[in-house]
């Protein structure tokens, strides 16, 4: 896929804009109560007193192991205090949002550890010129106090084609060291064996992110202007600059370029990948992101890595080191042999550590065949019978009768639902003409409200379908074909009206549908003792019932549906539902008052 690109405007925020609502108590604040509020709802971390630094409850295990400490500024959380726990780091220390922390603070940490028995600290840094001078500082101070510190810089942007002196930046590849490393601590790997490692594995690890909004400091304006349907890549965590903007594009696209940009041959920051690699994938939530949007690139990611030949071992999706609200992913690739995907799949008591399958994404059937039923009722041609004439000429009134009514349905609709009303009978209706053509009308009547209810279910849809095939399925059981007079039909509208208040939650006066539903159904309970020739009578009785009871909605606040969410003085039209059941009773009833032949 080729995105048009645009270059980045050199404003870093908005002209005239003021910062973002944040749900804290006071910006100079949030970190240390970010913090406390982690300590305190993970039962294995503690906070050294007096430093933003979060440890493991438990450090008593680290003696004569190698101790881990990561960290950096905040605003990227879980990253780092989330990944702290057996399995994973030993510490994590913090700055303020978006800021290195302090050596004093990394140097108190490393103090700690080593005073707790460690063998040695590794410490874990991402390539940014703060977190390396700071990280770098301290460890210089703790081996002149006789600390054995080794450092490991992570730099796994794949943005830039040439890299400046700076290097390419650490991103989420870092999470990834934090869990190969902690595994090859708890495995008792010296210092210099777990710095060897990491730094092989490193050199086949590679990420690039993408967003679509900026994000902001607390109390601050946002970090930079990206245009409304614009899209960034390859951003730093921070909010610095990527490389192309262009267009907002498909997930499939936006994965689709990620990933060409991060093995282009190209670039001297690419990720060098061929058919038959095992990879370990990372799809990280940036920050807002919904958990919709992060299944649909995650799907994208495997799709488009596996088109490509390769072998997708493991997958994470989440949020593992988000940059504030920023909406946005960024897509991590770490080539994976049998001693990666041990140590990836190792336990560890780290809160943000998501519960992984352990087993290879590619090649893994993930489609389940459902429970074979037979064929539904409208499905089959089933014998006709007697009746089967008038029911047919019912059913075609009805069909006929709710098209015309679709305008007038949507209408009624939009002053208290999306207005689709109509739409939704119309289909109906269209479903069941296109039914009728290649169908008999079954003589028993039991069968043919069933064969509607499974129509109704597949074909209308939303709740309507639902509370139609609800009706005409608890109705059907109450006819058959030696019950079809006038009396088994009122028990079964009775039933299938109980049914409808059973599941749908509604009552008379609720202004629903039961509201010409309801009287209808009353009405013709009297077929129980019409005298022969009087079910025309009790018919047509039911009919001007249901439609009383479908204007009686105007002045009623609606109580159940969509329609309870609208303030009631905008509630001055007939409930749509109920209008449509009004038109169906009316439907039928002048059906069978004409003559038959």
């Amino acid at each position: 896929m080729q995105l048009r690109y645009e270059s980045r405007t050199s404003e870093l925020w908005f002209k005239g804009s003021s910062p973002q609502k944040k749900l804290i108590n006071a910006a100079e604040n949030c970190v240390d109560e970010a913090l406390c509020g982690l300590a305190r709802a993970s039962g294995g971390l503690s906070l050294l007193r007096g430093h933003r630094v979060v440890l493991r409850s438990d450090l008593d295990p680290l003696r004569g192991k190698v101790a881990l400490l990561s960290g950096g500024g905040s605003g990227h959380e879980p990253a780092h205090a989330g990944y702290v726990g057996a399995g994973m780091l030993s510490a994590a220390v913090a700055g303020a949002v978006f800021a290195s922390p302090p050596p004093a603070s990394v140097l108190a940490a490393i103090l700690c550890l080593h005073s707790a028995g460690a063998s040695g600290v590794l410490l874990i840094v991402k390539n940014y010129t703060g977190d390396r001078l700071n990280f770098g500082l301290a460890a210089e101070q703790a081996r002149n106090r006789g600390v054995d510190v080794d450092t490991v810089v992570v730099a796994d942007d794949c943005a830039f084609n040439c890299p400046g002196k700076a290097g390419k930046r650490g991103l989420c590849g870092t999470i990834l060291v934090h869990k190969l490393a902690g595994g090859l601590a708890e495995e008792g790997c010296s210092l210099v064996q777990i710095v060897t490692r990491v730094s092989e594995v490193l050199l086949g690890t590679g990420t690039l992110g993408v967003g679509l909004s900026p994000c902001s400091v607390p109390g601050c304006r946002p970090t930079f202007e990206l245009p409304p349907g614009r899209m960034e890549l390859g951003l730093g965590i921070h909010g610095e600059p990527g490389v192309k903007r262009s267009k907002v594009a498909s997930a499939d696209e936006v994965v689709s370029a990620m990933i060409d940009h991060m093995t282009s041959a190209d670039s001297r920051s690419s990720l060098q990948l061929k058919a038959g690699d095992a990879l370990v994938v990372c799809v990280n939530n940036l920050g807002a992101l919904s958990r919709l949007e992060m299944a649909v690139v995650t799907r994208a990611a495997v799709v488009c890595l596996e088109n490509r030949g390769m072998v997708v071992a493991r997958v994470m999706a989440g949020s593992f080191m988000t940059s504030l609200e920023m909406a946005g992913m960024s897509l991590t690739l770490m080539r994976a042999s049998p001693e990666i995907l041990r140590l990836f799949d190792a336990k560890t008591s780290a809160p943000a550590w998501p519960n992984l399958s352990g087993g290879c994404v590619s090649g893994r059937g993930y489609l389940a065949d459902p429970t074979a039923v037979p064929a539904g009722a409208h499905d089959a041609n089933l014998p006709e019978g007697p009746r089967s004439p008038v029911m047919r000429k019912a059913l075609e009134r009805v069909c006929s009768t709710l098209l015309d009514h679709q305008e007038k349905l949507n209408a009624l609709d939009r002053a208290s639902g999306d207005g689709d009303c109509g739409n939704t009978h119309a289909q109906a209706a269209r479903d069941i003409q296109v039914w009728l053509q290649s169908h008999v009308v079954p003589g028993c009547p039991g069968q043919l409200l069933s064969a509607l209810a499974a129509l109704v279910q597949e074909k209308m849809g939303g709740s309507s379908g639902a509370l139609y095939s609800l009706f005409l399925t608890a109705a059907s059981g109450h006819m058959t074909e030696g019950q079809s007079h006038a009396a088994a039909w009122a028990s079964a509208m009775y039933a299938g009206m109980e049914a409808v208040k059973r599941y749908g939650g509604a009552d008379l006066g609720d202004r629903t549908m039961l509201d010409a539903l309801q009287p209808a159904v009353e009405e013709l309970m009297k077929l129980n003792g019409a005298t022969p020739g009087g079910e025309i009578a009790v018919l047509k009785a039911a009919a001007q019932k249901a439609a009383a009871g479908a204007d009686s909605t105007r002045g009623l606040a609606a109580k159940a549906g969509r329609a309870s969410y609208v303030a009631a003085e905008r509630l001055t039209l007939p409930d749509p539902g109920a209008e449509a059941v009004a038109a169906i009773f009316g439907a039928v009833s002048e059906a069978l008052e004409e003559p038959h032949l």
